[in-house]
């Protein structure tokens, strides 16, 4: 199964997503990438490189890009992080776009700490394991 993780600027959620899910699934591809421009090319911020580090999964290696109509007809799954990514994706003509969990994932990118970063993995991971169980 081919699965694209996507979350707004791709330096955050979906990498996280993407790096949780090379560690627990390798039978299956994964990528990530956002529905903006703004980071592409650039790594994971630190939040989400250090909760990955601290459960022992490297995603310093990744670079943002931006989701694009070659994408469409590309991936089994593309799995949004939150309502807005999905409507986006939808327009883009993404059909097979889906939510990863009923709620949205929290965006850390707007966080004034880290301490809700655990939260967010747990989150990650446990929409990741529904998916592909």
């Amino acid at each position: 199964m081919r699965v694209l993780f996507v979350c707004l600027g791709n330096i955050c959620r979906s990498p996280l997503a993407e790096g949780i899910a090379r560690t627990y699934y390798k039978e299956h591809i994964f990528d990530s990438a956002g529905t903006g421009a703004w980071h592409v090319g650039q790594p994971p911020c630190m939040r989400s490189q250090i909760i990955a580090k601290k459960k022992g999964i490297d995603i310093s290696t990744l670079k943002a890009r931006q989701v694009s109509v070659d994408d469409i007809g590309a991936w089994d799954k593309v799995v949004a992080m939150d309502s807005k990514n999905l409507a986006d994706l939808k327009a883009m003509g993404f059909e097979n776009a889906q939510m990863l969990l009923d709620t949205d994932v929290p965006d850390p990118y707007y966080f004034d700490n880290d301490e809700k970063m655990d939260e967010i993995y747990e989150m990650i991971k446990g929409g990741i394991d529904r998916l592909l169980a």
